[in-house]
């Protein structure tokens, strides 16, 4: 895997008869209908802009073309179209190679992760992709299948339900093609993010908030407090620190609003008169263990006074 910016550049826009650099008609470039970015930030994009307004687009975006159409699809360098796009520029340099499903995305991962461009859901979902495609598998099934390989390394899988070396290879030449990434890293530090909360994981793959607020929020444990919470932050653009303020308050205001324990042994009593514990022997024993310990400790309190 390219280190650095120099090399990914020699990588990707490597000289080879596979491809072709020339100008092209920005109507003829689109962007690819899943992209790894979820959230391009707009400042990123208006630096670009400036600098090309005065100078135009000096890096060349890496296209391939679309079977039976004359577009072509950019690869890499979406935020270069993006300036291009604002700035209605009639054309820019390319470069066109010709490239598969399985090798365009793969490229686009490869130079995304070494200007560590994407977010950590961004990229836990283009591995997922990438492994899927080349193991010919849905991008779902691919998590359940990384812990029964490592399972299987740490011998802890039966002999017949052992998972044969041709995939594991796919897998760990996948890992290393992207970063030298270890499948017991990439199993304890990334598919976790796949746990938050749906309503979370929605708002970051459609872009509409950046992971660091999405994170923030997703501490909120209560479901409508944190859906609340989660459309106000996109509706009015809070700040992160604006976003942890209000979690702070809500937290606040959830500790001022909980029940005092009289409260709680009232309704917990309103409760166990209206249950079916006085049906089951074993339940109704229990009940009058507790109700005697309880005796025994009024009868405790009143002794002292």
């Amino acid at each position: 895997m390219a280190k650095n910016r120099r090399m990914v550049e020699d990588f990707i826009f490597r000289d080879d008869s596979n491809q072709t650099k020339a100008t092209m008609p920005l109507s003829l470039i689109v962007l690819p209908k899943e992209e790894l970015r979820y959230y391009i930030d707009p400042e990123e994009v208006e630096k670009i802009v400036a600098s090309a307004r005065k100078n135009g687009i000096l890096e060349p975006l890496l296209v391939r073309p679309i079977i039976g159409s004359e577009q072509h699809e950019v690869v890499a360098g979406a935020k270069r179209y993006r300036a291009a796009q604002i700035l209605e520029l009639a054309s820019v340099p390319v470069v066109v190679r010709e490239l598969n499903d399985e090798d365009a995305l793969e490229i686009a991962l490869i130079e995304n992760f070494a200007r560590s461009a994407l977010t950590d859901l961004e990229e836990t979902d283009g591995v997922l992709r990438l492994l899927a495609v080349k193991l010919k598998i849905s991008p779902p099934e691919v998590p359940p299948l990384l812990h029964h390989i490592q399972n299987q390394q740490r011998g802890r899988t039966s002999a017949n339900n052992v998972i044969g070396n041709d995939v594991i290879a796919v897998v760990q030449s996948c890992l290393t093609s992207l970063g030298n990434i270890k499948l017991d890293s990439f199993i304890s530090n990334r598919l976790p993010l796949l746990n938050l909360p749906s309503d979370i994981l929605e708002v970051l793959r459609q872009g509409k908030l950046e992971t660091s607020k999405a994170k923030a929020i997703a501490r909120v444990t209560d479901s409508e407090t944190r859906k609340q919470l989660l459309e106000d932050a996109i509706s009015y653009n809070f700040s992160l620190s604006e976003i942890k303020r209000k979690i702070k308050e809500i937290s606040q205001q959830s500790e001022s609003e909980s029940p005092s324990l009289k409260d709680q042994a009232d309704d917990t009593f309103r409760r166990l008169k209206k249950s079916n514990v006085w049906d089951d022997p074993k339940k109704k024993a229990k009940v009058e263990k507790l109700l005697a310990q309880l005796e025994a400790l009024m009868k405790n309190d009143n002794e002292v006074k």
